[in-house]
């Protein structure tokens, strides 16, 4: 690995997240994918040791506000377990829109236990037919007097069910299409709201994936983030500055990946040698080496780009959560196949990397959608050069 000129803080947090995962994950990722059962040891042992807020400032109760020192935790979470990897970094998701976008009061009442561990978060954006076109978006928020009333569905929801707080977006004003949407914070509990269906999943099955369901619930106006119609723009800005984390989560998967198929390459005799001394077992572990350092060093560049105070940083944010995903699928693949036969099964973690691993192509925007915007940013960039 790179030498990234770590800071003796730095060290110390990926050094922590490391013995805390090993000690309290790694022995049960196994039982909880198969049984998709939510993570919560884990998470009380990331709140015991002052994890959960590396991403929110020291006034508001967290170490200290920094996109760097939260993909450095989630990288390290992710190369045991991806399903834990994003239950730990969704909350952040669900509560930056408060960090970015609240009131003073919004902030003091949430963020200091969102910190401590003490309430998760989950971000309420997708519905069935609004994921990556957001105007498509069919929850409404009506407003009567000083309450907004609540009515929809939202969609594969990570924590959904098991946090606390939620930042849910609606349409305040539908003939407006997107520049019609608007944010909430909504707490569990609230009368209206209710859970639908945990989902089977493919992969990061420990994640609780669930529907959110809104009944003419009802929210104060106090609970509106920022104001009405700056909806889509809380969005935007939120995976912005989240994206990152996507991209750690996908390098640690990647990272996890690695040193099992080395370990294994190493350990495994055939024609009376280790398949290490193959060149075509070299081949691929050199190159899944590269591919991933290249994918570390792109996120590491992003998140320390967006804490030296960079205002826009969508189009590299963007490219970091793309390559790094496509490099964690290429990579968890090439992982089962230096295992061979034993790579399928479900007794070694690799055939479970590779299924956590394709989220990350999928969730915060597919790579379709980011090859879009990288595209369109690239093109208005030279047609500013040109004038």
């Amino acid at each position: 690995m790179l030498d990234y000129q770590l800071t003796e803080e730095q060290q110390m947090i990926k050094d922590l997240v490391r013995k805390v995962t090993l000690e309290k994950v790694l022995s049960k990722r196994e039982e909880w994918d198969e049984k998709g059962e939510f993570p919560w040891e884990a998470m009380k042992a990331y709140a015991d040791a002052d994890l959960c807020g590396l991403y929110i400032p020291e006034e508001l109760g967290g170490f200290g506000q920094s996109v760097f020192n939260f993909c450095l935790a989630t990288e390290e979470v992710s190369r045991v377990c991806g399903g834990v990897g994003v239950t730990f970094a969704a909350s952040a998701l669900g509560s930056t829109p408060i960090l970015l976008f609240g009131t003073d009061e919004q902030k003091k009442k949430y963020m200091p236990d969102i910190a401590a561990g003490k309430r998760l978060a989950a971000f309420g954006l997708t519905e069935a037919n609004a994921g990556s076109d957001a105007g498509g978006m069919e929850t409404t928020a009506k407003k009567e007097g000083d309450y907004y009333i609540i009515n929809g569905t939202k969609q594969w929801i990570t924590n959904g069910g098991e946090a606390e707080v939620y930042t849910l977006f609606a349409m305040t004003d539908k003939k407006k299409g997107s520049r019609g949407a608007s944010c909430f914070i909504v707490e569990k509990g609230t009368p209206g709201f209710t859970f639908g269906k945990k989902e089977n999943k493919m992969g990061i099955r420990c994640s609780a994936t669930r529907e959110l369901v809104f009944q003419d619930c009802k929210a104060h106006k106090s609970q509106l983030l920022g104001k009405e119609g700056q909806g889509f723009i809380i969005a935007m800005k939120t995976l912005d500055l989240t994206r990152p984390g996507i991209g750690a989560q996908a390098v640690g998967i990647a990272q996890g990946a690695i040193d099992e198929a080395t370990k294994y390459a190493r350990e495994r005799i055939q024609f009376g040698k280790p398949i290490a001394a193959l060149q075509a077992i070299q081949h691929m572990l050199a190159d899944m080496s590269t591919q991933t350092e290249a994918a570390r060093g792109l996120v590491y560049s992003v998140a320390r780009m967006i804490d030296a105070g960079a205002k826009d940083y969508t189009l590299p944010a963007s490219q970091a959560k793309l390559f790094a995903s496509d490099t964690a699928m290429k990579v968890t693949i090439d992982a089962i196949q230096i295992l061979g036969g034993y790579g399928y099964m479900k007794e070694y973690p690799v055939e479970k990397m590779a299924r956590d691993a394709k989220i990350t192509q999928i969730y915060e925007g597919t790579n379709q959608i980011q090859r879009n915007q990288i595209a369109l940013a690239m093109i208005k960039e030279s047609a500013k050069k040109k004038k």
